[in-house]
């Protein structure tokens, strides 16, 4: 009989199976690392995209708000991509809300009151560093030949690079 929140050693074997995908120990190591990093900052980009949506005022507040509303819903639709990537090569994703925050390269915004063309500035320098993130995780699925986690991230670096074009078009023309 299995206990709640007990796993068996049988099944903690099955839990992480490094090269099942045949790769090395150390590439499974190195893209699922990147790839905890890349949840991370969706994770937070994410949440501060929301974040924005939810305080958003003013004049374009319609337009502001409907937009990152569907950015945000993008970003959350690929967390279970990189999580699922990570964890069918061998490696392991995130666990905690800690974990991400020590993870996490995006930057968090607690203001209380942000004006809203500087939430979509910072939102589109989020969306530029990110784009930063996947490149640098791209080059060590390169590395390693993984070219399936490369062409999962080549379609999120154009759908984070859209974000941030979106989010500069829009705040120049205010």
């Amino acid at each position: 009989m299995k206990t709640q929140g007990v796993v068996s050693t049988k099944e903690q074997s099955s839990a992480a199976f490094p090269g099942a995908a045949g790769f090395s120990a150390e590439a499974v190591d190195e893209i699922s690392s990147a790839l905890r990093g890349l949840l991370a900052d969706s994770f937070a980009l994410y949440l501060k995209t929301k974040n924005f949506h939810w305080h958003m005022s003013g004049r374009h507040f319609r337009d502001y708000h409907l937009l990152l509303d569907e950015q945000a819903g993008q970003i959350f639709a690929i967390t279970d991509d990189i999580a699922e990537r990570a964890r069918k090569i061998g490696g392991r994703t995130i666990r905690s809300i800690s974990e991400v925050a020590r993870l996490q390269h995006i930057r968090d915004n607690n203001a209380d009151v942000v004006a809203p063309l500087d939430m979509l500035a910072e939102l589109c320098t989020d969306n530029r560093k990110f784009t930063s993130e996947l490149r640098a995780a791209h080059e060590i699925c390169d590395r390693h030949n993984d070219v399936a986690t490369a062409s999962l991230i080549e379609v999120w670096v154009d759908e984070a690079e859209r974000r941030a074009w979106f989010l500069a078009e829009t705040a120049s023309d205010c």
